[in-house]
């Protein structure tokens, strides 16, 4: 990736030999060298470094020219959420700049000093996941605004012969309190002098949160625009000069092997250029795409046998995962452990005991998978272009098939539509080995078929819960089971850190299916939660409590919870009456350091088992809320999208196979079948900033079983909550 830094320009593959001129004196204009945790670089305080010397792992978070534009470098991916905005506005919020001055650009995919924080220090992975990016970089990227404000008061005061004492700064201006004489930004980068040695910024020299002008600030999204406009580039939408299309038909069961039977045919379809094998599929690489999607229908492809995936079928693992939670004894892997749940299950008065279910899921992002590779005629190194939530490891990929190092591929991060877990790392890779082989620019295009049949999926599982209940209807033991495929996916969320139950266990049995996985929004904590908070209201059901004051009498003590919750309720009239035929259902969750309360209407069509969501409310703790619109945006794509696989998503296998191929049989949820409101509130907080664009997703599944056992007197247990699986429990 090219940065423009005045007259000069730098690649990202050049930054490990840069000059210290070079970086900070660029055509008339400066950069803030500002490492990732935003200290001084340790060639700024060694005075007896060499002018010309090279410093390696630098490059700049800010940019700065004579006329006062401001270029602040984005490390993370933007793909509908707002962080291109969001965390330029917090180095902008520290170094006090003119907004209006300030244009985003993607830095380079250099993770030593771009990655964000990550287990307790900087220059972790440019990863965009796990609703991450804010936390993970608040603090560093407000140290580094900070240190860039230094910079430009120590000029000024050098200028002007005065204490910095007497200065202080409005957006992008420098004054002088005792004279009143103002400089600049611009006017301060025509004779800007870097500093022998710069100040380490303590939290208590950052700004307070109530002097903040863009943190917390309703501002317009700087990639928005170009997302109108049509100017934005997508990685679908690169062309370059000789560019050659890719498709791969990959295998229907994972794991097997390809045979070709037909090449001879295949090679002299029109406009094919070559076929390239790989492990799991044939690859075909032609002029157009169109060329490239007929040549791969002429396949006659024959796949190899034994697959673990084999013989498969997702709907009979349930009963499978039921044996296992229920004759494993203590089997299992400890996953969670407070108090004796054992024994306090085994002496408590009343002992209530469900298992829940949920269905693979497919990512279903809009913009099909892609990537763009250009390779060298030396092959010694190559060009990319691709919409990723992780660039760097996209990059380390291509580097390993074109048997390269990492700073030979000069990677170009681009607008994703859509990524939820889903978009890295294998989409590049297979461009990687077609353009390595045809050696020519080439741009890889997964069909939205080859996306869900071939896609990597949130595992399916199985939650036993049991729980033990005094006489007075408090939990005093609580044991969760949980069976199904990949130990990374299955335990997020199981912790209940918000409901007082002293005595807490739960276990995990793993299964291997040969099936891909992968992270999918809100990763367990979907499943987890909807099995928790569903199995919390039947329990307050079966007391006849109102599941509301239930959960108010486990959180008596947490003061901060019973506000999220209280709220959400007040919001919602939780307890007046509604129109015939309609009742609420109530969930809480967290993700991430955040905590979230919902409540949502529905209405139900007994003929045809349609479930209609009307209305939700939500309230969230999130701390410091950087963006207030992207921060609602994020919590309103999250109860969307909750709703859509709790009511509409499901992958299923059979033979191996996977059952759907696009959105006519994997259908998700459509405007007209959207709710009427969407109603949230961000609960006011001084905290930094915690996770938000996962935490209203696993609310829907238990808000929408609750309202229904309200509504009906019947449970659902087995997400998605689809039509036919409606009519059976309501004919059960």
């Amino acid at each position: 990736m090219k940065k423009h830094l005045g007259s000069d320009t730098i690649k990202s593959s050049d930054i490990t030999a840069v000059s210290r001129r070079r970086f900070l004196v660029t055509a008339g204009g400066f950069g803030f060298v500002i490492t990732a945790g935003a200290f001084a670089p340790k060639f700024l305080l060694d005075k007896n470094k060499k002018e010309d010397e090279e410093t390696p792992s630098l490059t700049a978070w800010v940019q700065l020219d004579k006329e006062g534009k401001i270029t602040i470098y984005n490390p993370a991916a933007e793909m509908g959420q707002g962080s291109m905005t969001a965390l330029a506005a917090i180095i902008a919020e520290e170094m006090d700049a003119d907004w209006s001055r300030v244009r985003v650009e993607y830095a380079p995919v250099i993770p030593a000093i771009y990655g964000m924080q990550w287990n307790g220090k900087p220059g972790g992975p440019m990863i965009t996941a796990g609703s991450r990016t804010t936390r993970g970089y608040y603090k560093n990227l407000r140290q580094a605004g900070a240190q860039a404000r230094y910079i430009l008061l120590h000029n000024a005061a050098e200028k002007w012969g005065v204490p910095v004492a007497e200065l202080k700064t409005e957006p992008s201006v420098v004054i002088h309190t005792t004279s009143g004489k103002k400089m600049t930004y611009g006017e301060i980068a025509g004779f800007i002098k870097i500093p022998e040695t710069l100040p380490v910024i303590d939290d208590k020299d950052l700004k307070s949160p109530e002097h903040f002008r863009l943190i917390g600030k309703v501002m317009p999204r700087v990639d928005i625009p170009e997302k109108i406009n049509g100017k934005a580039k997508f990685g679908i939408d690169i062309q370059l000069p000789g560019m050659v299309y890719g498709v791969i038909s990959r295998s229907p069961v994972h794991g097997s092997k390809p045979e070709l039977l037909n090449e001879k045919e295949v090679r002299e379809s029109d406009g094919v250029i070559d076929i390239v094998r790989l492990d799991h599929g044939m690859g075909i690489v032609a002029k157009t795409f169109e060329q490239a999607l007929k040549g791969k229908k002429t396949m006659q492809i024959k796949w190899s046998e034994g697959a673990k995936a084999e013989g498969y079928h997702s709907e009979k693992s349930f009963a499978a995962y039921h044996e296992l939670v229920r004759t494993s004894g203590q089997q299992g892997k400890t996953v969670l452990e407070t108090g004796d749940a054992s024994s306090s299950l085994s002496a408590a008065p009343k002992i209530y005991d469900r298992e829940y279910y949920t269905d693979y899921l497919c990512h279903a992002q809009m913009e099909p998978l892609n990537a763009v590779v250009s390779v060298a005629a030396d092959g010694n190194s190559a060009e990319a272009w691709a919409g990723t939530q992780a660039p760097d490891a996209d990059r380390a990929a291509i580097a390993r098939v074109l048997n390269i190092d990492e700073t030979k591929v000069n990677f170009n991060n681009c607008y994703m539509g859509g990524g939820f877990g889903r978009r890295s790392v294998d989409f590049s890779m297979e461009a990687a080995v077609l353009a390595k082989q045809v050696k020519q620019p080439l741009k890889l295009i997964w069909t939205r078929e080859d996306d869900i049949q071939y896609g990597s999926f949130r595992p399916i599982s199985l939650q036993r819960i049991q729980a033990g209940v005094d006489a007075k209807g408090n939990i005093l033991a609580w044991r969760h089971d949980i069976a199904g495929p990949d130990e990374r996916l299955q335990t997020g969320g199981v912790r209940m850190a918000y409901y007082n139950i002293p005595n807490q266990q739960v276990k995990l049995h793993v299964t291997d299916h040969g099936v891909r996985t992968i992270y999918w929004r809100s990763v367990g904590h979907g499943p987890n939660k909807f099995a928790q908070e569903t199995f919390i209201d039947e329990i307050a059901n079966d007391l006849k409590l109102d599941p509301y004051q239930y959960r108010r009498g486990m959180m008596k003590d947490l003061p901060r919870h019973l506000t999220i919750l209280d709220k959400a309720a007040t919001m919602s009239g939780w307890g007046t009456p509604l129109a015939a035929g309609r009742a609420r259902g109530l969930a809480f969750s967290d993700y991430g350091g955040s905590y979230t309360a919902g409540v949502v209407e529905i209405s139900l069509n007994k003929e045809t088992g349609q479930i209609r969501v009307h209305k939700v409310w939500a309230a969230v703790d999130a701390g410091v809320i950087v963006q207030p619109n992207s921060a609602i945006a994020q919590m309103e794509g999250g109860i969307i999208m909750g709703i859509s696989s709790s009511l509409l998503e499901s992958i299923t296998f059979k033979n191996g196979k996977v059952q759907q191929s696009n959105y006519h049989d994997y259908p998700i949820l459509r405007m007209a079948d959207a709710p009427e409101s969407i109603d949230i509130h961000l609960i006011p907080s001084s905290a930094p900033p915690t996770s938000l664009g996962e935490v209203s997703l696993p609310l829907m599944g238990g808000a929408i079983a609750n309202a229904f056992l309200k509504l009906t007197g019947k449970p659902l247990r087995h997400l998605p909550f689809t039509t036919g699986k409606v009519l059976d429990v309501l004919a059960g």
